[in-house]
């Protein structure tokens, strides 16, 4: 449940193509905060590609690196952060997410064939290895569904812009009585 208050970072969760990183590249621009992407800070850090990590090291050590990237970037304040869209099948990463203080852990939801149209429009959808096994995506998403919905907020992306979908987000907040940090650029309360 989230509680009338100051938040201080946010974090985007939910299945790949559900418009995380282009939600939260949007939101963190319009609050004045830094937007990080989970999977690009394991790339940067590891100089390989996440689908290299898997084929390489397996998937179980890709959620050991993902863990321990979300436990040093979500030391940050003003910060949005957009999950991969595996990181809540790893327990330690949902503990590490329910002990966050100040934060705002916000779903963002489609349906299953959207969000696949929009990962085979990305560049690079080639290389995504979950959708290399497009036959198990529905059971791969039905398995997360439940730990996607303990988020404070969902929001529906589908047939909605990423600046509606910002809009939709903020006014929620507000809605719930939360304000964002008073240093920042920007403040949701009115």
């Amino acid at each position: 449940m989230l509680l009338p208050g100051t938040i201080r970072r946010i974090v985007l969760t939910g299945f790949m193509g559900a418009g995380k990183s282009t939600v939260g590249g949007l939101l963190a621009q319009t609050l004045g905060w830094r937007f990080l992407d989970s999977d690009t800070v394991i790339e940067t850090r590891t100089g390989m590609t996440i689908a290299r990590i898997f084929e390489q090291q397996g998937e179980s050590s890709f959620r050991a690196l993902e863990t321990a990237a979300i436990a040093e970037v979500t030391r940050e304040e003003h910060l949005i952060l957009a999950l991969g869209g595996g990181a809540v099948e790893s327990a330690p990463t949902r503990q590490l997410l329910a002990g966050l203080d100040d934060a705002c852990i916000i779903f963002l939801e489609a349906p299953l064939e959207v969000m696949i149209a929009r990962c085979l429009a990305q560049p690079g959808a080639a290389e995504r290895p979950v959708l290399a096994a497009a036959d198990r995506l529905p059971a791969r998403l039905a398995s997360r569904l439940p730990w996607y919905r303990e988020a404070h907020l969902t929001i529906a992306t589908e047939g909605s812009t990423p600046s509606a979908v910002v809009d939709r987000i903020l006014n929620h907040l507000r809605d719930c009585g939360v304000t964002a940090d008073a240093s920042q650029k920007a403040v949701i309360a009115e």
